[in-house]
């Protein structure tokens, strides 16, 4: 069993930043991947940014590519998503998830357990 508690977000102004983090205790951390997913009103979840266990591999979707960088402290049992240059576009409710059998992913199928998200709201 994972817990995962996001916090962080927050209402910010177009080109601004927000760094949101998530806390993790269950099992070792430093075992399994981690991944970022957004859903914004109206829309399907969608995959962000995902790392693997040890941090050396990344990988994030192109329309955050350049602006999010996500990292992981695992002394800290914490995943962090930085966000710069933020857009109205990226408003949404960020989730972070963990997944246990793989080095992270793209898809919300291989993830074995979520938090329960962190609204970030971008005016323009």
């Amino acid at each position: 069993q994972v817990q995962l508690v996001e916090s962080g977000g927050g209402l910010v102004q177009a080109g601004g930043s927000l760094r949101l983090s998530c806390a993790a205790s269950g099992r070792i951390f430093s075992s399994y991947a981690m991944g970022w997913f957004r859903q914004a009103p109206g829309k399907d979840r969608e995959f962000v940014a995902t790392i693997s266990s040890g941090g050396g591999y990344t990988y994030y979707t192109n329309s955050v590519k350049g602006r999010f960088t996500i990292s992981r402290d695992n002394a800290k049992n914490t995943v962090y998503l930085e966000m710069n240059s933020l857009k109205p576009e990226d408003t949404a409710v960020y989730y972070c998830a963990a997944d246990l059998g793989g080095e992270g992913s793209r898809y919300e199928k291989e993830y074995d357990y979520w938090g329960q998200g962190t609204q970030v709201l971008v005016s323009s």
